[in-house]
């Protein structure tokens, strides 16, 4: 089995920053992180990579993207898919959430099975699993997703679906106020399925009820659902007092106000706060009209906006949302757990998100501006940056 070793790194640890370290590689697992006195001329035999000096991070887990490089995973190719796997790759992800938005049954069924046909052949970052967002969505809060196609939660449906989807389905975002809702609730966390809302207009009291029904998650926090008002406190302050209850946080610098950030990280720490990129297609390649969810959508200077004005998700990367996140003034350590230790742990990924002995070596090399130098999934360097 090939042994590697990663030398003059500044390791990303549960709670600090290591400097000058070392971390080591056999196969597909970490199996040392050391201080770099301790690692010099000790392994001669390994092959080694020279990390200048740079930020070792666990590989980041995006547990909602909707596409990128202008692919949108609900266009029914297996491209789509294997493009988002790159996409991720290039920047600092290794795992992900394959995320939908509302459509026809038929259309989300094929998007599964295109996901299926891609897992396991991935040529970048793993497929984690399947987020479905919507169709089980309040209009009224809906955002870009498609009117046209949300409806009320089905139980039959729901089994329709996991019928094709299977233990791939790891969460589904609905609004908990929809008739039948607290039934599909009980159905999906009986099985293991993350239950997260948004896209809602549910009363402070009609969370809480989702959450005694096994609700756990918030889908991209304070956007699409009902604002907290001091006298109508609505599920985002239900979800404050919830401890076993994690959020997700686009940090792009337009979604959420700096404060808003902060605000989300003092309450829930890092530990229950998650960054997503929510990107759709037009990651990675930038401003133009883009196709997304049946909508036409404008992306000027890097914000996407359907013709009325409301925001379509975002263009954000995980290295960028990681950037902006320290620069709002979270520290580092807690930063990074937000983008890998975080998301692994809801997703119950014990060998993702962090670098210790023992886990799988999902790496990512970030220079002073969190550019990604190289990425490595399974000890396997996926992506490398060009040298200028």
């Amino acid at each position: 089995m090939a042994s590697l070793q990663i030398s003059n790194v500044r390791v990303a640890l549960r709670n600090e920053i290591l400097e000058h370290a070392a971390v080591v590689v056999e196969g597909s697992k970490i199996v040392e992180v050391m201080q770099e006195d301790k690692a010099a001329g000790s392994i001669s035999h390994l092959g080694q990579i020279d990390g200048r000096g740079n930020l070792l991070i666990p590989g980041m887990i995006d547990v909602h993207i909707h596409g990128a490089r202008g692919y949108d995973m609900m266009d029914g190719t297996i491209r789509s898919i294997e493009e988002v796997s790159i996409a991720c790759a290039e920047t600092g992800c290794t795992s992900f959430l394959a995320t939908s938005v509302s459509s026809t049954i038929e259309q989300l069924i094929e998007m599964i099975h295109n996901v299926a046909r891609v897992s396991g052949r991935e040529a970048g970052a793993r497929i984690a699993g399947i987020h479905i967002e919507g169709p089980y969505l309040n209009p009224k809060r809906k955002g870009m997703q498609n009117e046209r196609y949300l409806r009320h939660p089905d139980l039959d449906e729901l089994q329709t679906i996991l019928s094709h989807a299977g233990d791939r389905l790891k969460m589904i975002t609905l609004a908990p106020e929809l008739p039948g809702a607290m039934e599909s609730i009980d159905y999906l966390t009986k099985l293991g399925i993350i239950v997260a809302i948004a896209h809602s207009d549910a009363t402070y009291e009609e969370a809480k009820l989702a959450f005694e029904h096994g609700a756990s998650h918030i889908t991209h926090c304070f956007n699409g659902m009902r604002p907290i008002h001091h006298r109508d406190p609505g599920l985002i302050a239900a979800a404050f007092e919830e401890e076993k209850v994690s959020l997700q946080a686009i940090v792009d610098g337009v979604h959420l106000h700096p404060a808003i950030v902060r605000l989300l990280h003092r309450i829930k720490g890092p530990d229950g706060v998650v960054l997503i990129t929510d990107a759709l297609q037009a990651m990675g390649l930038g401003d133009g009209r883009y196709q997304f969810g049946g909508h036409d959508t404008q992306v000027v200077n890097g914000v996407a906006r359907l013709q009325d004005g409301t925001l379509a998700s975002s263009t954000v990367t995980m290295n960028e949302a990681l950037r902006n996140t320290v620069q709002l003034g979270i520290p580092l350590p807690e930063a990074v757990a937000m983008a890998s230790r975080t998301p692994a742990q809801i997703l119950g990924l014990p060998g993702k998100g962090r670098i210790e002995r023992g886990a799988d070596a999902d790496l990512v090399l970030l220079d002073e501006q969190f550019n990604v130098v190289w990425t490595m999934v399974e000890g396997q360097v996926v992506y490398k940056a060009k040298e200028e």
